[in-house]
């Protein structure tokens, strides 16, 4: 079978541009459209559904709704890995399900903000839990076929270590894309309203995402760099003989580890610099942007390392930084900004932050494909979807783990206004987050010491040489 060249994998990689986009939106722009603060009231956001905890006191509707499709998401990511990887069709087993679920994905994430009533109704609470099972749907649709091809189209391990970097690169540029609304939307919002001026946005970046999505179907053939035999397991038995694999339950409780750390890290960097170190929101999208490019800088030389020193204690190293990150987090509210500057702390937590996001947004999609393949070698069954789809779960249980986290801790030192949508985060709140997110990195660390990564590669190399 044919190997892609370094432009067929950099074409791969803008699919990751375009569904990175859509869930930057939802990730970014969600929580915001629906649950307006009194700033953003005064500014004129309508309110869709009725707002505060009022779910036994502790829930918001919106959070409900959440909690429910992210139930429904947990079922439907094992069955489409085991539809994908079971599917006999003509065109391969992955294209044929990331070109139909592409274009539904982009459209669905547009009117999961179009709610039908410009006023508090259960109708809207009905559109938008429809609306976000179906965004789950789809992306889950093209997501795991997606992931799945990294371990089939990368036929060795530079290959491997290529795509993940090119993929890990789009993903970047799509969540930074996702917050291109904190500009445009209110260039627009004289003009067009509050509402219409984030809708208008997400049309523009849906299409765009849309595109980048379609383009890795329509561009390659997946026939021609893909000879695998279809699973004949159903999805339970699939499932059951995916998590027997001892290397994978070990890398997958890690993993759960690094997606807290990293969400409490995007989630928590706008109160950092609003609460902690007093200044003013803008700056989240400075010290952002700032990071992502000192990152992107970081990613020639981790193929580099990984040759040198392997990827299991590259990945270590990558947790003990981002700890070391969150350790400067944390002392703001210890030293506090009148002896050291706001945005000295910031600039700090970013360029240290900068090199381990590099390592941990290319290395691990690549052990996940090299645990698949070696499995592959072992059980003489292809579930590549299947592995692939039990680490996006782990990366859906970290997010939910750490807005759990996060919305509990943050909030510590402050009294809480019941009805109202706004989250007072605390200098103390904010500083316990940053020390308990050092917990867990170092767990997700400690974890990873368990992983036989020699184990893995031995059995790559030995079935390889037996070809």
């Amino acid at each position: 079978m044919k190997r892609l060249s370094k432009k067929q994998m950099r074409i791969f990689a803008v699919g990751q541009l375009g569904w990175s986009t859509l869930s930057g939106i939802i990730t970014a722009w969600f929580v915001t459209f629906y649950l307006p603060t009194q700033k953003d009231i005064d500014s004129g956001a309508l309110q869709y559904i009725t707002p505060g905890l009022i779910i036994g006191g502790f829930l918001t509707v919106l959070g409900l709704i959440t909690a429910l499709s992210r139930v429904f998401d947990a079922v439907t990511d094992p069955l489409i890995a085991s539809l994908s990887d079971r599917s006999k069709n003509k065109r391969g087993r992955r294209i044929p399900f990331m070109q139909f679920a592409a274009v539904p994905l982009s459209v669905v994430t547009v009117l999961l903000f179009c709610a039908p009533l410009e006023r508090i109704s259960n109708w809207n609470v009905a559109w938008i839990s429809v609306f976000l099972v179906l965004f789950y749907l789809f992306m889950t649709m093209y997501c795991t076929p997606y992931n799945a091809l990294i371990s089939e189209f990368g036929k060795t391990q530079d290959d491997r270590m290529y795509i993940s970097t090119a993929i890990s690169l789009t993903f970047f540029a799509g969540t930074l894309l996702a917050y291109t609304p904190f500009v445009f939307a209110g260039m627009l919002r004289g003009s067009v309203g509050f509402a219409w001026s984030y809708r208008i946005c997400f049309i523009v970046l849906a299409v765009v995402a849309g595109i980048c999505m379609l383009i890795p179907t329509f561009f390659l053939n997946e026939k021609e760099f893909v000879e695998t035999k279809p699973s004949e397991s159903n999805v339970l038995k699939s499932l059951g003989a995916t998590f027997k694999n001892g290397n994978f339950r070990t890398f997958v409780c890690s993993d759960i580890m690094y997606w807290v750390g990293l969400t409490m890290f995007q989630t928590g960097l706008p109160f950092f610099v609003k609460v902690s170190m007093n200044l003013d929101e803008a700056f989240t999208m400075y010290f952002l942007g700032g990071m992502t490019v000192l990152s992107a800088v970081f990613y020639p030389i981790v193929p580099k390392l990984v040759k040198k020193h392997g990827k299991k204690k590259l990945v270590i190293a990558g947790f003990i930084g981002l700890a070391a990150a969150y350790v400067i987090a944390g002392l703001i509210g210890v030293i506090g900004t009148s002896v050291i500057p706001g945005i000295v702390y910031g600039v700090l937590i970013c360029v240290i932050a900068a090199f381990p996001m590099a390592l941990l947004g290319i290395i691990p999609q690549s052990i996940v494909a090299d645990v698949a393949e070696a499995d592959g070698y072992e059980t003489g069954e292809n579930r590549e979807g299947m592995f692939f789809a039990a680490r996006t779960f782990a990366m859906k249980f970290g997010q939910s783990l750490a807005m759990l986290v996060f919305t509990s801790l943050a909030i510590i030192g402050t009294e809480q206004n019941r009805n109202s949508n706004d989250i007072t985060a605390s200098v103390t709140g904010m500083t316990v987050v940053g020390f308990v997110a050092v917990a867990f990195c170092a767990l997700g660390a400690v974890i990873l010491c368990l992983y036989n990564e020699k184990k893995v590669m031995s059995t790559i190399e030995k079935k390889k040489r037996k070809k």
